[in-house]
């Protein structure tokens, strides 16, 4: 399908540091759900330009397109732990606003790390010297990782409860209206604030490769991915279809997911689930717009609101960009 090239100011497609200028507002102060349009068709628009230009190649890679001609390996694909990825991109780092790429090998991110006898061998080759474990202590309980050798693990319960229950959904639209709210709360909470500014400091302070995870590895990963693409200075759009790669990457386990559903509470629930196993565009802008509207640009918000101070901040963006 051809593709039209705009061609947008660097503010514009830059995710994170820049959303807007203006003061912090108390995170508890507005709760605006609704995108502005011209975000919404920037996102739209924009994202064939980048492809075209050929910043999207490691995108492409990803979902088993363009052959790249790169000396750097793909990140492996592990169908035991099938979300694991290298949060700059499979094959090349993303480019940056500014011109620059990312660092590859430095942070992964995945869902519950059950791998296999042939998985175990890759990832152990990887040097990643620590885990962050983001999961509720139930979720920990019911399913142990299985950690890359010489790894630690440091658990982080961004969520601040005890487990995660999804309430019972009898329409899709309730379910994307519950995922939309989860994501705005990594903006509004006070636990999931204070989980997410530890581990941005964590990773910052942290020595050697570092994996981040989550039961699926799309949504609480799925933040802290967006968040480091952010501080990057990575394309809004880019960071967009980052996330909404979880569903090529789970789509075996969502296949699997979905059946069970249906032969368990027939197709009703199983469509009104549906929007709980993947990953929308609407979840993580709903995220976005949240931190526009309780702090005005990304950069408050991970200052006031994680309180991560400017340095950290810089040792991060200096450890993702080459």
């Amino acid at each position: 399908m051809p593709v039209t090239v705009k061609h947008c100011s660097p503010y514009r497609r830059s995710a994170s540091m820049n959303v807007r200028a203006s003061e912090p507002v108390p995170p508890d102060a507005r709760q605006g759900r609704g995108a502005p349009t011209s975000r919404r068709l920037f996102l739209k628009q924009s994202a064939g330009a980048l492809l075209t230009a050929g910043f999207g190649s490691s995108l492409l890679s990803a979902c088993g397109g363009d052959n790249l001609d790169t000396d750097q390996p793909q990140t492996p694909r592990m169908a035991s732990v099938n979300n694991f990825r290298d949060i700059a991109g499979a094959a090349v780092g993303y480019p940056t606003v500014d011109g620059k790429q990312m660092r590859r090998g430095a942070f992964y991110r995945a869902n519950t790390l059950t791998f296999d006898v042939a998985d175990q061998c890759i990832v152990d080759k990887l040097s990643i010297a620590t885990v962050y474990d983001l999961r509720t202590p139930s979720e920990v309980s019911r399913v142990a990782d299985s950690l890359p050798a010489g790894a630690i693990v440091e658990t982080i319960n961004v969520l601040g409860m005890r487990d995660f229950v999804t309430p019972p959904f009898d329409a899709p639209g309730a379910a994307n209206g519950f995922m939309e709210s989860q994501a705005r709360n990594y903006v509004l909470g006070a636990a999931q604030r204070a989980s997410y500014g530890e581990l941005l400091r964590s990773l910052a302070q942290g020595a050697g490769a570092q994996l981040v995870h989550s039961t699926a590895g799309k949504d609480r990963a799925g933040w802290v991915a967006a968040l480091l693409l952010s501080i990057a200075n990575v394309p809004l759009d880019v960071i967009m279809q980052d996330y909404l790669l979880s569903n090529v990457y789970l789509s075996p386990t969502i296949e699997a997911q979905t059946e069970t559903m249906r032969a368990q509470d027939g197709d009703m629930i199983a469509r009104a689930k549906a929007p709980l196993l993947g990953v929308q565009e609407s979840y993580l802008q709903a995220g976005f717009d949240q931190v526009q509207a309780s702090y005005g640009t990304m950069q408050s918000y991970l200052m006031h609101g994680l309180g991560v101070p400017q340095t950290t901040i810089d040792t991060l963006r200096a450890r993702l960009v080459m």
